[in-house]
């Protein structure tokens, strides 16, 4: 019995995927994939997939913003459990990785619900809120970097609907944020995010311990 989250070893995570984990072929099959590219540290953890995938069946979420692509197993599971008629606007710079997510997009049937905007996320945030968008969105996921956090946050806030969820990726950060000899810009961009939203009255907060940090922001 333990009153604080347990440490993760190696045979526990393992049982943790052997006695919970429900990833489709298709996921395991772009997850092997990516695993050869040298950059597939960037690649969610399956079960954090599962999870998401979770919180956005539960909300019957049907449109949602995601704020960095990769190679697409994040938007995937998230789309496959969106409710119909669905949207994802999905926001990436780089054209290798995101042909391999349109590639999958297609093979797991949510290529009609995947809009890729391949520019700035900044810049394509800023269109959805000239364009009249801001409050429609149920969900947004933010995975992309870190020294933008922030903007992204704030934009993406405004995007949402009261009610809906803010998801950010990496906020453990690998155990850097209470390392204090890391003082790169992308780290001290993390610390600066978490203790922001520690103080943020507009919105319901939960940090959890899932694959690099996940944090989780309900709009007020």
């Amino acid at each position: 019995m333990s009153n604080q989250t347990l440490s993760m070893t190696s045979d526990l995570y393992q049982y943790l995927l052997d006695t919970s984990l429900r990833e489709p072929e298709l996921l395991k099959q772009l997850r092997e994939e990516t695993a050869k590219d040298e950059m597939a540290r960037m690649q969610i953890a399956p079960e954090q997939g599962q999870f998401m995938s979770l919180l956005v069946k539960l909300m019957n979420a049907r449109k949602i913003i995601e704020v960095g692509t990769f190679t697409g197993y994040s938007s995937i599971i998230m789309a496959m459990n969106m409710q119909r008629p669905a949207q994802m606007v999905c926001c990436d710079m780089d054209e290798k990785w995101t042909n391999m997510a349109k590639d999958y997009w297609q093979k797991a049937g949510v290529d009609d619900i995947c809009d890729l905007r391949l520019a700035p996320a900044n810049d394509t945030l800023d269109e959805l809120l000239k364009s009249g968008e801001q409050g429609s969105y149920d969900l947004a996921f933010i995975d992309a970097d870190k020294a933008n956090y922030d903007d992204y946050f704030e934009k993406c806030l405004r995007l949402l609907r009261p009610g809906g969820l803010i998801l950010v990726d990496n906020t453990l950060w690998g155990g850097s944020v209470i390392d204090h000899q890391k003082n790169d810009e992308d780290t001290l961009a993390i610390r600066a995010f978490n203790k922001k939203r520690q103080q943020d009255n507009r919105i319901q907060l939960s940090h959890l311990p899932i694959a690099d940090g996940l944090t989780l922001c309900v709009k007020v």
